[in-house]
């Protein structure tokens, strides 16, 4: 009898713990968007929440990013909603439903998500991850049980990323 899971390549995980109102984590999207240009399905980019006390829309932000997952546009919400960081400074929860109709998603349920909580477990679950694994601030990415903080500084974090991607996949290139 062949076991039918050793033909298919596991990938490699990287956590992004990140929050959607953080300037960081918007300069990191080039970072990520690189990675998952070189390793494609082989690097299984995972969003982890990390919402910032000092960021009073991190945890709706966060919550909203939940339903467009469900809603099937986890990532290009999360791009979008970060690219207008400045914005959700100023517009909030207001900003993050006008950016779901923006793309097509059901701004309606993303307002109920947003005010009956639906995924607040979520959010919590991720923020006490991170903080017990040692996350402080954002971003911050996990690979292979190694924590690369990025919120001093993110040089050099993607080569690291790379070579950590190349070593478990066994990429000599």
């Amino acid at each position: 009898m062949s076991d039918a899971s050793s033909s298919t390549p596991v990938p490699v995980v990287l956590d992004v713990w990140c929050e959607l109102q953080c300037p960081d984590c918007r300069t990191a999207l080039d970072d990520v968007r690189a990675l998952r240009a070189r390793y494609g399905d082989r690097l299984e980019v995972r969003l982890r929440h990390f919402p910032l006390e000092k960021h009073k829309h991190a945890f709706a932000a966060a919550q909203a990013a939940e339903e467009a997952l469900e809603q099937g546009k986890g990532w290009e919400y999360v791009e979008a909603v970060l690219g207008r960081v400045a914005e959700l400074d100023r517009r909030g929860e207001a900003l993050l439903v006008d950016v779901a109709r923006e793309l097509g998603l059901d701004a309606e349920e993303f307002d109920t998500a947003l005010v009956d909580g639906r995924h607040i477990l979520i959010v919590d679950a991720d923020q006490a991850e991170g903080k017990a694994i040692g996350v402080t601030g954002t971003p911050t990415y996990v690979i292979d049980g190694e924590r690369l903080d990025g919120g001093t500084s993110q040089d050099g974090l993607r080569a690291r990323i790379e070579a950590t991607a190349d070593r478990l996949l066994g990429d000599t290139t």
